[in-house]
């Protein structure tokens, strides 16, 4: 990390060591990125992380749409981190290349499910235009319902939230390539 150091585990608080086991030991393994920076605040990395826990594992969406929607957070918050964890889990889920390459170029992906598509049109505009508009709203809650609906706004409101702290504290996935994102 370029702005804020990791944590010896031999130095942490109490607070810092029970919340560091509590990601180690769980479905993520290790701590890292946002989670590494969090953890100089216990309170936020706890919070955090159970919501991060969440949104990753226990939402209504489908692996396949969690994933194209953190590929568009990522891409939207140019975070570079985000794009490199994420994308090989995005198309082991399920999300064709041709998506992710068209995403990654700023271009609007061809869509052959329309839960994909929803996916796709309701996140881009959430971030673009900091609303949905009605037609659109209407047309995705139709198709994934309310609490689904629920969930992928949280979902991209948590990862907004890690793009930022990875852009803000300047945290690189390894071997970046800064031409990933251009």
């Amino acid at each position: 990390m370029t702005r804020v150091n990791s944590l010896d585990v031999s130095g942490m608080t109490p607070d810092q060591r029970n919340v560091y086991d509590a990601i180690s030991n769980g479905p993520r393994g290790s701590v890292r990125g946002p989670l590494a920076v969090w953890l100089h605040r216990p309170e936020l990395a706890h919070t955090a992380q159970a919501l991060g826990a969440y949104c990753r594992y226990n939402t209504l969406l489908a692996p396949r749409l969690s994933e194209l929607a953190i590929l568009i957070v990522a891409r939207f918050w140019s975070s570079e981190y985000e794009w490199y964890a994420h994308k090989p889990i995005a198309l082991k889920s399920g999300v064709a290349e041709a998506t992710v390459e068209a995403i990654r170029c700023h271009s609007t992906p061809t869509f052959e499910q329309a839960d994909e598509r929803a996916v796709y049109e309701f996140v881009s505009a959430l971030q673009s235009l900091k609303y949905v508009p009605a037609t659109l709203y209407r047309d995705t809650f139709a198709l994934l319902g309310q609490e689904t609906v629920i969930d992928l706004v949280g979902l991209v409101g948590y990862y907004t939230l890690i793009s930022m702290t990875l852009n803000a504290f300047e945290i690189n996935p390894p071997s970046v390539n800064k031409k990933e994102l251009e």
